[in-house]
């Protein structure tokens, strides 16, 4: 099969692999679409020391059952594997599985013709849904997974809360809109890409804005420090010190992103004014399928922000996002475009 295979420090290849082969609990599934990820970029770029080339990466997947009683089922992939038994998963929270595992990570990941995957990591729109829309379904789950954990600690309602978003990427943009489909307008999102602004401020669901954009370079924030959530889906120490300065007295500062673990966290400040800190680390499978009904439903508008291109233009993709030529939050890769 053709495979996008992640070989050395920004350096991937377009070459024959081996195609896999599913075990009795896996399923093999004919990929349709898999979207560019930021921790993809953070692998390219040699940061991972978890991703280790030769590698196929890639874990934000739909795609087709090939074989047995779903064949040809359109099928989103939850990624996270975990062991299914300890109590993080009976609890329902197998994103802190010790065990937990993904793929394009250790394991061969999804810029390929083919992937496999366990059986119950597959879910199923109820709904029909474009393969490349349903492969959002994981940077979604993401985005909505903080939400979720801000509503817990909230002690208002979120269509009340003012919020501040670090990061005009997928995440940030996705949490943008989840906010918005939940009633909350008063948003604004700090990005430094002049491209990205652009397509954040284009964003609009029935003539409503989804956030108020700046660029935290050139620009003041609007409203200064009085956010009552701040949600850093950079998470760099330049971001983590604007996150600690902008969030107000009792407020929540909602750490998403990984970029790196340098310093920037204004930890006393968060004691003497009571900051709630949360820490988010993927999504749960409810955070998955409720992810993908709001895809398929259209609750998060007409998703013009996604670029679709042929898995065999990859390279150039992963190049291009590294020198901020993309306007676009999310590439998307479609290996049927060469493939059939």
């Amino acid at each position: 099969m053709k495979a996008l295979v992640y070989t050395n420090t920004q350096e991937m290849q377009f070459r024959d692999e081996p195609k896999p082969h599913a075990a009795a609990d896996e399923v093999l599934l004919r990929v349709a679409s898999t979207a560019i990820c930021g921790s993809d970029m953070h692998a390219y770029h040699g940061l991972d020391e978890r991703r280790v080339p030769p590698l196929i990466l890639g874990h934000e997947v739909a795609g087709y059952v090939e074989g047995g009683e779903l064949d040809g089922q359109l099928a989103v992939v939850n990624p996270l594997m975990s062991c299914g038994h300890c109590g993080h998963c009976l609890g329902g929270r197998a994103n802190l599985c010790a065990e937990r595992e993904l793929i394009g990570m250790y394991l061969a990941g999804a810029y390929a013709e083919y992937v496999v995957i366990k059986r119950s990591n597959l879910l199923f729109p109820d709904r029909p849904i474009e393969p490349w829309v349903a492969s959002l379904t994981e940077p979604t789950a993401t985005a909505l997974h903080a939400v979720v954990q801000i509503e817990r600690c909230s002690y208002r309602p979120v269509s009340e809360l003012r919020v501040l978003v670090i990061g005009g990427g997928a995440i940030g943009l996705l949490a943008a809109l989840i906010l918005h489909a939940k009633g909350c307008h008063k948003v604004a999102l700090a990005e430094t890409n002049a491209l990205r602004r652009g397509t954040v401020s284009a964003q609009k669901i029935s003539g409503v804005p989804v956030a108020q954009v700046f660029d935290p370079l050139s620009e003041a924030v609007p409203n200064s420090t009085e956010y009552d959530v701040v949600i850093d889906c950079v998470g760099s120490g330049a971001t983590r010190r604007m996150a600690s300065a902008q969030v107000v007295a009792g407020g929540i500062l909602s750490h998403v992103g990984l970029q790196d673990s340098n310093e920037g966290l204004d930890t006393r400040r968060l004691t003497l004014q009571e900051v709630t800190f949360l820490g988010n680390y993927c999504y749960t499978h409810a955070d998955m399928k409720a992810s993908l009904d709001m895809l398929a439903q259209g609750r998060l508008g007409d998703l013009a922000w996604v670029e679709t291109r042929a898995l065999s233009e990859g390279a150039e993709a992963f190049a291009d996002l590294h020198n901020g030529k993309v306007a676009a939050a999310k590439i998307v890769l479609e290996p049927t475009v060469e493939c059939g």
